[in-house]
């Protein structure tokens, strides 16, 4: 009995390091959040302090999408080589120099410099975090540590609606907005240096004593161990030497391939952050004051928080692949609906009101339950263990890629197509995004990252085989 006692708070003890580990690691998460959001707020100032263009404005937006292509890309490489715990500090001390940078910007040309690096950071971030995360969580517990990342995502956004909402009103207002976002990547920094590496990561660079140290460590007693430390090794010997770019081209990774890549262009591309940068100004537009508009945007934060929790709790219950099917038709219905809103030149009162803001925070909880929740989580999870990192850096660059052709088109469609027909398009991309999942994305779902890499090899990693 005692025996069993013991074993019992050694595994209670492996639960709380794993979700305590996680949820350092999703300080990334949000900073992600802050540094994105932050622009809607701040962009109306931006704008006065330097009489920005609407293509101005796009490119200031823009400016960290590009940045995060690119530390999305060439993280996986230095995550490979050093491991993922030192780079996410790196990423943690660019984002230190680079929001200071920002605030301090004496011209446009330097903030869009400064939010360029800001970008490499948080494209780097999205790409080491979900992986790191991954690789540290049990399988029966994987989808909702991951998920930290998002709702800490979300998180982040909220405090950069509050931030913006409360520090609004001088034109330089903009510069503490920009400037805060150093405070939690100094947190971030401090908490990695405590935090382990990841066993997997390890094992596959000839570390097994350390490696098996973690895992004891995170699971709490030896026959999980045991159990994932043969796992992991027979899929690593079954790798070729070489674990480079070419690798991804392989036939049987192919389905992962799509599964991700798709999922990750879907997710901005079905528009989420149309409403994350643009909403104060598109509102403002159509007759809202700039306070008011910058209020909607702290109701968008506080949903979108929820919705992320509640898809953080169901996920690993529900499904990846479910929760995206159930929930993906109800995104599109509400931007429809919020574009019929639109309809018209009569300023917004009464009813059309208060049917623009259920739609838009009924899109903000059904897209960012669906989409958003799973798009780090399944990218992070297909992916063989030998080019993990390097593929969830093509993930992650392609969720950047779409975000970059989103912002700098977004004002330019409500201009050429209304803000009616701007919403009714992202609303068809949803309706793709429904039919992708249901064609390409299988479940994954309670299954162990080794077994996923198994059933890639087998031929059986598809929608009908789950």
């Amino acid at each position: 009995m005692p025996e069993i006692e013991r074993l019992g708070d050694r595994t209670a003890s492996a639960r709380r390091y794993v979700s305590i580990a996680a949820a350092v690691a999703a300080v990334g998460g949000l900073l992600f959040g802050y540094d994105t959001g932050i622009i809607a707020s701040a962009l109306i100032f931006v704008t006065q302090s330097f009489s920005l263009s609407t293509s101005g404005q796009e490119w200031v937006a823009a400016a960290l999408n590009i940045g995060a292509i690119f530390g999305a890309v060439c993280s996986g490489p230095i995550s490979d080589r050093w491991g993922r715990r030192p780079a996410i500090m790196a990423a943690a001390a660019v984002f230190i120099a680079a929001s200071i940078g920002c605030g301090l910007a004496p011209t446009v040309g330097v903030l869009m410099f400064a939010r360029l690096w800001l970008g490499v950071a948080i494209g780097a971030t999205t790409q080491i975090v979900p992986v790191y995360v991954a690789e540290l969580a049990p399988a029966e517990r994987r989808g909702g540590l991951v998920s930290l990342f998002q709702l800490a995502f979300s998180l982040g956004l909220l405090l950069a609606f509050l931030v913006g909402y409360e520090l609004s009103g001088t034109p330089d207002s903009w510069r503490p907005m920009f400037m805060l976002g150093a405070v939690p990547a100094l947190l971030l920094a401090l908490g990695m240096m405590v935090l382990p590496e990841s066993p997997r990561w390890l094992l596959h660079h000839q570390q097994e004593r350390r490696a098996v140290s973690i895992l004891y460590k995170l699971r709490g007693h030896h026959t999980p161990v045991s159990r994932e430390l043969y796992a992991v090794l027979t899929v690593d010997e079954t790798e070729t030497a070489g674990s480079g770019w070419a690798d991804l081209r392989r036939r049987w990774v192919r389905p992962a391939l799509v599964a991700a890549l798709g999922i990750a262009a879907l997710s901005q591309l079905s528009g989420p952050n149309v409403i994350v940068y643009y909403a104060p100004i598109i509102l403002s537009q159509t007759g809202l004051a700039h306070s008011a508009a910058l209020l909607t945007s702290v109701s968008v934060g506080i949903t979108s928080t929820i919705t992320t929790a509640m898809g953080i709790a169901l996920i690993d219950r529900v499904g990846r692949r479910r929760m995206m099917l159930v929930m993906l038709p109800f995104a599109a219905l509400s931007l429809f609906v919020l574009g019929a809103v639109f309809l018209g030149t009569a300023p917004l009162g009464g009813i059309r009101m208060v049917l623009m803001v259920v739609s838009l925070l009924g899109y903000i909880f059904f897209n960012f339950g669906s989409l958003s929740v799973a798009v780090w989580l399944v990218a992070a999870e297909v992916f063989p263990l030998a080019i993990r990192s390097k593929a969830m850096g093509l993930a992650s660059a392609t969720v950047w890629l779409s975000d970059t052709i989103v912002s700098l088109v977004t004002l330019s469609l409500v201009h050429a197509l209304g803000t009616t027909g701007t919403f009714w398009l992202f609303g068809a991309i949803n309706v793709a995004a429904f039919l992708f999942v249901w064609k390409y994305v299988p479940e994954t779902v309670g299954t162990s990252l080794e077994d996923i890499e198994d059933s890639l090899r087998a031929g059986t990693f598809r929608p009908t085989a789950r």
